[in-house]
């Protein structure tokens, strides 16, 4: 998740570089920092109520929920590292953190795409269960899961590290001050692309795609069972949720990355102003924002979850076995 900027001669373009002057009202600069603040203080507590369910609980300790662990962890990665930099270098219009921290802010950015990976890997879990249970409860397990997830990160890792170790960006002088952009090079801007969101969102859509029609196809199947039309009713439902759910997921994150790498892509056409790449960065992170108030609205046991954990109830000694599911 990159930026790339069109090469020009650096030393000319910062001997003229210099910070622009505050244009909105003393007024309107406290509300952008105030509304900063919420949405951050949204995503970091949002997701830490989730990380904290997923491991508290142990009925949720499933294969699906450790993903949606994996997810929260890199949504509360962003919203408490990566979105406060990013409010402040874009209401100030300048980077002042200096080049230092610059190296961190995309060092941990990269890290991200992990939630692209993560999702990928929901829809390959529900379509395995869908479509082979059998299969699926005989070598996917909690321990197997976890596995998945330590490679996934350390790959993705070791990824961001290379994608900044041989583009030489923080080793040579590319930055004006009060600037922080990462300048890979056409080649690596196009495998970025392909990794980092045509890849995984291939999988997505596919893979949901599938997920739903196996979906209909079971409610029907049940439906047409006589003898158990009570239970067709309860899992058709059950399903339809599911697949809402699912639905709106997959969209929101789509709707909220599909700028950022558009920009990205285009970039390496046509000068595009680093502005524009701000907003579509802010909108790039707002979905690790998003996604634990859809778990809030979709999800009966995540709204248990965070009535156990605001009233402290989770320091009982048997909190742990509590009933979330029902």
């Amino acid at each position: 998740m990159f930026i790339n900027l069109t090469e020009f001669n650096q030393s000319d373009r910062c001997e003229h570089f210099s910070c622009p002057k505050r244009s909105v009202s003393p007024a309107v600069y406290i509300l952008l920092y105030v509304c900063s603040a919420a949405v951050v203080l949204l995503t970091v507590c949002g997701n830490m109520l989730v990380i904290i369910s997923v491991l508290h609980f142990k009925q949720l300790h499933t294969p699906t929920n450790m993903h949606l662990l994996s997810l929260a962890v890199s949504d509360f990665f962003a919203g408490f590292f990566v979105m406060p930099p990013m409010f402040i270098w874009t209401i100030e219009s300048c980077w002042i953190f200096g080049r230092d921290l610059c190296t961190i802010y995309w060092l941990i950015g990269g890290f991200l795409i992990i939630s692209n990976y993560t999702i990928a890997q929901i829809a390959v879990d529900r379509h395995l269960a869908l479509s082979n249970p059998f299969l699926y409860m005989s070598i996917v397990s909690v321990k197997v899961t976890r596995v998945l997830i330590v490679f996934e990160w350390c790959a993705v890792g070791g990824y961001t590290l290379a994608l900044i170790y041989f583009n030489g960006n923080f080793t040579t002088s590319l930055f004006c001050p009060g600037e922080c952009f990462f300048s890979p090079n056409v080649v690596w801007t196009v495998i970025d692309l392909v990794l980092s969101f045509i890849f995984p969102v291939s999988v997505i859509i596919i893979l949901y795609s599938q997920v739903f029609v196996i979906a209909k196809k079971h409610a029907t199947a049940i439906r047409e069972l006589k003898k158990i039309q009570k239970i067709s009713s309860h899992s058709m439902k059950s399903e339809r949720k599911a697949a809402k759910v699912l639905g709106i997921l997959v969209f929101v994150f789509l709707m909220c990355l599909l700028p950022y790498f558009i920009y990205s892509f285009l970039n390496n056409i046509i000068e595009l102003q680093p502005e524009t790449f701000q907003k579509v960065s802010i909108l790039f992170c707002l979905n690790s924002t998003i996604n634990p108030v859809i778990y809030a609205l979709f999800y009966p046991w995540f709204r248990k979850c965070i009535k156990l954990i605001i009233t402290l109830k989770i320091f009982r000694p048997d909190s742990a076995i509590i009933n979330v599911l029902s």
